[in-house]
């Protein structure tokens, strides 16, 4: 019905009934990932910079009609619509219906994969002739000159990586775990984050579930990782201090430096401890703009990855989070946790140890 976000995750929608022609089916449903972008030709696709040309959203092509969802799919994930609803134009009322009349839209979908681009580029269509990049941009999970580091969605060794080449928002996968590259710290020093969030951990929970989280991870990244401080003076976010850019969005606060929570910012403390923290809403805001780890709202909040926690409070049993379009949310009780979201631990590590 052309509301954003009509779906969620884990139920089913039976089609019976006199309303529907066609199969009656019934289906589960799934949460619909977030676009990055409005749908566009293969040709406005060309234009992009390449670091933009991997993402959720729709591209078409014209010379056939294939509409194509510039990323991969994961198990369990949905894109984004790419109609978001059909209406009649004013002109229906300058015709006369005898009875009543159904307009439907028929949509065929196809999957592809990789191992069967070939046989889809050469099915005899008149596909559009930079289609087959776009695939291989797809397989791969970014175009090929996005720098001398191993592809998004390539699992490496940390040797492999070369973080003074690594553009902030950069995805990479590294021992097994998908992280997004935040900023260059200087001094060989990087400050990345887990591109998902971990699922079901409140705030008072945090700690235990990083330093499990961190036991985890191998040993040549945990060598990598620098100390930071063991605990944090965050001060209090108090909504009635914040100016927000937008009140709707709240993308950004325009008065941080006025705010008792401004100092609150991950550097390396060499009396601290190696290990993974949470980012303070100062972190975020100061990573978060064009050209930065998180450029747009969107791949701040990742949509169907997850919202998350800051460590940041308001007052004793709420605190603030980066909810999933990615705007400050909150402040919430400290007691939520649930399957949408909840924790995202960053580390800053340095490839010189």
């Amino acid at each position: 019905d052309g509301i954003d976000a009509y779906w969620s995750a884990g139920g089913s929608f039976d089609n019976s009934g006199p309303i529907w022609p066609g199969e009656e089916v019934t289906n589960q449903t799934a949460q619909n990932l977030q676009q990055d972008r409005a749908p566009m030709t293969m040709d406005q696709w060309v234009t992009l910079p390449n670091y933009q040309k991997i993402g959720n959203f729709w591209v078409v092509d014209p010379n056939t009609g294939w509409a194509y969802w510039a990323n991969r799919l994961d198990s369990e994930q949905a894109s984004s619509y790419l109609l978001d609803a059909a209406e009649m134009t004013a002109a229906i009322e300058d015709k006369v219906f005898n009875g009543f009349y159904y307009y439907g839209i028929h949509v065929e979908s196809g999957l592809v994969s990789p191992d069967q681009h070939e046989e889809f580029l050469n099915d005899g269509e008149q596909h559009h002739a930079d289609l087959a990049e776009f695939l291989r941009g797809i397989q791969n999970g970014a175009m090929h000159d996005d720098g001398p580091n191993p592809l998004p969605n390539e699992d490496s060794a940390p040797a492999a990586f070369d973080f003074s080449t690594m553009r902030p928002g950069r995805i990479f996968t590294m021992a097994g775990e998908r992280y997004r590259y935040l900023e260059d710290m200087d001094n060989g020093n990087h400050m990345i984050i887990r591109d998902d969030a971990i699922r079901d951990i409140n705030f008072y929970n945090q700690e235990g579930a990083m330093d499990d989280w961190y036991s985890t991870l191998s040993q040549e990244v945990q060598d990598m990782v620098q100390p930071v401080s063991d605990s944090f003076d965050t001060g209090q976010l108090l909504p009635e201090d914040i100016i927000w850019d937008d009140d709707e969005s709240r993308w950004m606060i325009t008065n941080l430096a006025a705010l008792n929570i401004a100092n609150d910012v991950t550097e390396i403390d060499p009396s601290g401890s190696p290990r993974a923290f949470v980012l303070s809403v100062a972190d975020v805001l100061r990573l978060s703009g064009p050209g930065r780890g998180f450029p747009t709202a969107l791949e701040r909040g990742h949509g169907a990855l997850g919202w998350w926690w800051t460590r940041t409070p308001w007052l004793p049993g709420r605190a603030w989070r980066v909810g999933n379009r990615g705007g400050f949310a909150g402040p919430d009780s400290i007691g939520i946790a649930n399957s949408t979201g909840s924790m995202r631990p960053a580390l800053i590590i340095n490839q010189g140890n």
